[in-house]
């Protein structure tokens, strides 16, 4: 799922049948679904809120690139080859910078957003890797190695944290970041600079995990 910036408004990808589906979220009703291609799966917003690209499958060969500046109404605007199978995608908090895991080899790759080009491949760790944001640091989960790598948007690499083998997915906000582990059924809780603050059992297995934001009385 990726949710617009406007706060109302939502695009769920259904990869058994190759859809993209826009969502008002608040009345809970479908305002249309367009078939971007087989197998659609992770997919990433840029922050003004006019594009998505979707990888087509877990290992995709393509990428759909989506327009979504008419909220309820998303077009496909064509495909996009990457350098590898990707796995995630994921837009930079100032729009400028795409990043893209790879399914099928221990890479990343950065894009120049306006333009969709490729500027460079990265060394990452085992595949599946999956990506978040927070202002200009890209933190990378990889379950399979069992790390949390944190990057500057353009690609400088900062640190690398151990966590828990099978801590596939990664969320943030507020500077906190969380991976919860597929394998052991834990969760992590790091800071902005990814330094493990806590390490909890949670469940026999845990899938994901999100940061939940909430007024104080």
């Amino acid at each position: 799922t990726a949710a617009h910036p406007d706060g109302r408004h939502a695009y769920v990808t259904d990869a058994a049948r190759g859809e993209l589906i826009a969502l008002d979220v608040p009345e809970a009703r479908v305002l249309a679904r367009i078939r971007v291609g087989a197998r659609a799966r992770h997919v990433g917003i840029d922050p003004s809120g006019h594009r998505l690209w979707v990888a087509l499958g877990s290992k995709a060969k393509e990428l759909a690139l989506v327009d979504v500046t008419q909220r309820g109404r998303p077009r496909l605007l064509g495909r996009l080859r990457p350098p590898f199978l990707a796995h995630d995608v994921g837009w930079s908090p100032g729009g400028a910078r795409i990043w893209m895991s790879s399914g099928d080899r221990n890479e990343l790759a950065v894009y120049d957003a306006a333009r969709a080009r490729l500027l460079t491949t990265l060394a990452g760790d085992a595949p599946p890797q999956h990506v978040t944001f927070n202002g200009d640091r890209v933190y990378v989960t990889s379950g399979e190695s069992g790390t949390l790598r944190v990057h500057r948007v353009d690609g400088k690499a900062l640190h690398t944290t151990r966590v828990p083998t099978g801590s596939y997915n990664v969320q943030q906000a507020r500077g906190w970041v969380v991976t919860a582990g597929l394998d052991r059924g834990s969760l992590c809780v790091l800071d902005r600079s990814g330094r493990l603050v806590h390490r909890l059992q949670v469940a026999k297995s845990s899938h994901d995990a999100c940061v939940v934001l909430a007024e104080r009385p």
